[in-house]
């Protein structure tokens, strides 16, 4: 009888940024058509461009180690999208800031720049923040996505991984949703 010898693999040779493989071409396409998107949502949550970049490229450094996954999954860009959000929300807690909120942008409206009473369109967009909110986190993204970014749906569908039709249907419950929050008068329509 023989007795089997385990053997030690010897560890991989550390390997040089040279020698690294280059990205796969599909996730280089992907990061170029959405950094700016991603980074865009992040500093409306963040609020500082420099933490925006900072989340918006642990998910692509996350993203590409898995790429191949990502691309098995059925929706890569819905998939790439929610890691993206999910990062973003931990840069904030890593921070120790207040949990993402986009109350400051109630100051930063056409209805403020427009308002006849400044102090009451303020109390009112904070409102409807505060009902922003109780929306879904898909909700949240699409209103924040068109209303405060004005993106059009074609855009945001592209970089959520959904349909126009979808982001479309998303805004319409999205609004009846706010109007039973805050009445019929204070959605979001008025703020465009």
């Amino acid at each position: 009888m023989t007795r089997s010898r385990s053997r030690k693999t010897p560890a991989a040779p550390a390997v040089t940024a040279a020698e690294r493989p280059a990205p796969d071409l599909s996730f280089t396409a992907f990061h170029q058509m959405n950094r700016a998107s991603y980074v865009r949502y992040a500093e409306t949550y963040l609020r500082h461009r420099q933490d925006a970049e900072e989340a918006v490229d642990s998910t692509f450094e996350h993203l590409l180690r898995t790429w191949d996954d990502v691309l098995l999954t059925e929706n890569p860009a819905a998939y790439a999208w929610t890691v993206m959000r999910n990062k973003v929300v931990d840069h904030a807690r890593a921070r120790t800031r207040r949990p993402p909120l986009i109350d400051e942008a109630a100051f930063n409206t056409v209805a403020l720049r427009d308002a006849v009473d400044p102090i009451g369109q303020i109390t009112e967009s904070l409102a409807l923040f505060r009902a922003l909110r109780q929306l879904t986190d898909r909700q949240q993204d699409v209103m924040v996505m068109i209303y405060l970014q004005g993106m059009n749906a074609p855009e945001v569908a592209a970089v959520l991984g959904m349909t126009s039709a979808t982001v479309r249907s998303t805004v319409r419950h999205s609004l009846r949703r706010l109007r039973e929050i805050l009445g019929p008068d204070r959605t979001m329509e008025g703020q465009r």
